[in-house]
């Protein structure tokens, strides 16, 4: 369905900064950082740093988006994400979450929903032996909604995952802001 690899860019990734879209009066996305090598087995990868995130405080609980990917950005339409797979590798290198926990996040159209049953490690200094595997389920109790455009008739996650226009990953928990450096690679998403 979706794999990238990283060898030829950041392959539309990027990082919020919500402290710089309320001054700015509108979104504000900063591209994430491409390697040529030094990913997983020296390929291509990613990587961000607290320097293009800020804690998005309209999320409930408050969360920082640190990586994220829009499929209109890059030419795509909405993805379904129902009864998935995503894998990847997530490094941190001079991270310090502060108690944070790293999730996986889908949205569509305002409605963002958090994958809080499966924390994803992150390895640190070095690239894991093995990729991270997230199944996505329809299953709200494995996930919580953090976000809605419009409070009073937000969307349910079936209908999030059917039709995601975005997703990513995003520090939760954190007692002051995360810093430090993230990087991905080798991000993929399969049917099951």
């Amino acid at each position: 369905m979706v794999k990238n690899s990283f060898d030829r860019g950041p392959e539309g990734w990027c990082t919020y900064d919500y402290h710089a879209s309320v001054i700015a009066g509108n979104e504000m996305y900063f591209m994430t950082t491409w390697q040529r090598n030094g990913g997983v087995n020296d390929s291509g990868y990613i990587f961000t740093d607290h320097y293009r995130w800020s804690a998005d405080t309209p999320e409930n609980p408050v969360s920082i988006l640190a990586l994220l990917h829009y499929h209109p950005w890059v030419g795509g339409d909405p993805i379904d994400l129902r009864d998935t797979e995503v894998s990847c590798y997530l490094r941190g290198d001079g991270l310090n979450l502060n108690t944070a926990k790293c999730y996986f996040w889908v949205n569509i159209l305002g409605n963002r929903w958090h994958l809080h049953s499966q924390p994803i490690p992150i390895s640190d200094g070095r690239w894991a032996d093995a990729p991270t595997v997230l199944r996505l389920t329809v299953d709200e109790s494995k996930w919580y909604r953090s976000w809605s455009h419009d409070p009073d008739r937000p969307a349910r996650l079936a209908d999030v995952l059917a039709r995601a226009a975005s997703y990513g990953f995003s520090f939760v928990g954190f007692g002051s802001e995360v810093t430090g450096r993230l990087s991905l690679d080798e991000f993929e998403i399969r049917t099951r």
